[in-house]
């Protein structure tokens, strides 16, 4: 598999193994995995960056390195890296604050033996009992004699740095929006909108779409209050309860004061729906899909995936009755069009780079 940042992962190689750069590439299954996962490098910030498999095998890698292990048969007696220590380095890295621990345990491992099936050679060696682990030296070795540790850390550290220079040109293109004296709201607008694109990275289609809503049902007030005589008028207030991609239980939006959940969700499978709804035992929710297709159809795969799953006619109901809303990207354009006879595009934007900046790990400084 080849893609843009291919020849830049095949350039390091040669940097490190002078007229082998292909052949180690080709012999390489680990620096294949790499490549398989850098694919988005040079699709801008929309594209998803695949950090927390990648960042498995460089601080394992790192460590490799830093204990001065490389070249050395020695590492066969190394009692493992500790797990907090990985993890904790993972972390520090640029877009790493809040990786889980998944790819450490066992993703990394899983998605490796599906791409590499007659690979004998598993990435990471691990100790569940005493949370140790290596990376497995026999992929770091070509021949038994050519040692990639060096090359790897440096592919990493060029796709971080083309992630990061993407990221800043994201950010600089929303503020310059922003700021331009002579934009339009259309321009704005016409940015927006290709945010919400069916190809778009699914963090940022979370992120522009709580910034469209949050802007939309600001302007939506209801009436509460614990007596008639206390019933006051409150504008609708909707909040982001974490990061994307989180294991939050299905709620990635709260409103207050009414209480909605909202999930976000890229997929058309329908049983990660009921998925969401069981975990929220049966909560009613209002889901925000990734999808071009009409709210009806879209209700209506729902409801054929929950007849087809349940077949008990009160069963499907329950869960039919779960769907509060369905949000499509129509959905949101609408909302789009309502925010911009307000005249407050700019404030999503504003909203925009606030949390693409909270959820990228982004520091300035």
């Amino acid at each position: 598999m080849k893609h843009a940042f291919t020849d830049t992962i095949i350039e390091v190689v040669e940097k490190h193994f002078p007229g082998k750069g292909e052949k180690v590439y080709k012999e390489s299954e680990l620096i294949q995995y790499l490549n398989f996962k850098m694919k988005s490098a040079n699709s801008g910030s929309k594209a998803r960056g695949g950090f927390g498999n990648i960042y498995a095998v460089f601080v394992l890698v790192e460590d490799y390195l830093k204990k001065g292990y490389f070249g050395k048969a020695s590492y066969d007696d190394y009692d493992g890296a500790q797990f907090k220590d990985l993890f904790d380095r993972q972390r520090e890295l640029p877009f790493g604050a809040k990786l889980q621990n998944h790819a450490l345990n066992q993703r990394m491992n899983q998605e490796f033996k599906k791409l590499f099936s007659v690979c004998p050679h598993t990435p990471i060696i691990r100790v569940p009992e005493t949370k140790r682990y290596w990376i497995n030296r026999n992929l770091l070795q070509i021949d038994g004699k050519t040692n990639i540790a060096k090359a790897v850390i440096e592919i990493v550290d060029e796709y971080v740095k083309t992630k990061r220079s993407a990221f800043e040109g994201f950010i600089s293109t929303c503020e310059q929006l922003k700021l331009a004296e002579d934009k339009t709201a259309r321009d704005s607008k016409k940015f927006i909108l290709s945010l919400l694109e069916p190809n778009i990275d699914a963090r940022v289609f979370e992120i522009v779409s709580f910034s469209i809503l949050k802007n939309y049902y600001k302007e939506q007030t209801v009436y509460f209050g614990d007596s008639l005589d206390s019933i006051e008028e409150e504008n609708l207030k909707l909040y982001k309860t974490g990061r994307t991609n989180a294991n939050d239980g299905g709620i990635d939006f709260v409103m207050k004061p009414l209480g909605r959940f909202f999930q976000v969700t890229e997929t058309t499978d329908v049983k990660k729906y009921f998925l969401d709804i069981d975990k929220l035992e049966k909560f009613p929710v209002t889901f925000v899909i990734k999808s071009d297709i009409s709210q009806k159809d879209l209700l209506e795969m729902i409801e054929k995936g929950a007849k087809e799953q349940f077949s008990v006619t009160a069963v499907v109901k329950k869960y039919i009755d779960c769907v509060e809303e369905i949000i499509n990207i129509d959905s949101l354009t609408k909302a789009l069009d309502s925010i911009e006879k307000n005249g407050d595009i700019d404030k999503v934007l504003d909203e925009i780079i606030v949390q693409s900046k909270v959820e990228f790990n982004y520091d300035e400084e």
